[in-house]
């Protein structure tokens, strides 16, 4: 093999891209992608830093990516529209690519500020979504945390096969993220319970 016409570190990061949703996170290795390009192992150190200088190359690529579809998702919606748009979002992501979605969800490296910047970018996006529903500080992070677990753990079950009972899947998922949002209204989750407690506190104090 030798070095091929036209590679430049886009097409490096794009073949990248479509291996590890072919194949999985865990088969990309340079060897591999130099095999896919039809070029020597070494070849590929001039457009990357190595296997780990293209997964943070690969990392960014899928969390512009995601926050891409997110957001075009998203914008003109407000509350349950909005929060099951976000939803339906991942999913569809995460069933179309599978290997870029699992690189969305891993925990930056706390070094790495330009992936942490893009991170944030995407809790700040469920921050907003969430938003009209005035909670907390502490009671959004539960909300967003919550939503994420509840997206990720069904999707991890879908892709994996493990729902088996003849129930139609997208029913499920509705239904899930329905009770989630009702949830959100709910006195105990907002505090407004709390709020109107202390306000009737103060009151027969006066």
């Amino acid at each position: 093999m030798s070095h091929r016409a036209g590679l430049d570190q886009a097409s490096v990061v794009e073949a990248a891209v479509k291996l590890i949703d072919e194949e999985g996170i865990e088969q990309l290795s340079l060897g591999r992608l130099a095999e896919r390009l039809g070029v020597r192992t070494p070849s590929l150190y001039n457009h990357v830093a190595g296997l780990p200088g293209l997964k943070h190359d690969l990392t960014l690529y899928c969390l512009h990516d995601l926050l891409d579809l997110i957001l075009r998702s998203t914008v003109g919606k407000s509350r349950a529209e909005a929060i099951f748009a976000l939803a339906n979002a991942y999913r569809a992501y995460a069933r179309e690519a599978p290997g870029r979605y699992a690189l969305t969800v891993q925990a930056p490296d706390p070094g790495d500020q330009e992936v942490q910047a893009l991170a944030q970018q995407l809790v700040d996006v469920v921050r907003a979504v969430l938003a009209p529903y005035r909670l907390s500080e502490e009671v959004a992070i539960h909300a967003i945390r919550g939503l994420r677990s509840i997206v990720h753990g069904f999707i991890s079950l879908e892709v994996a096969g493990g729902f088996a009972m003849p129930v139609d899947l997208d029913a499920s998922f509705h239904w899930l993220i329905n009770l989630f949002i009702s949830g959100l209204s709910q006195p105990t989750v907002t505090g407004e319970k709390e709020r109107i407690a202390t306000e009737n506190e103060t009151t027969s104090l006066a």
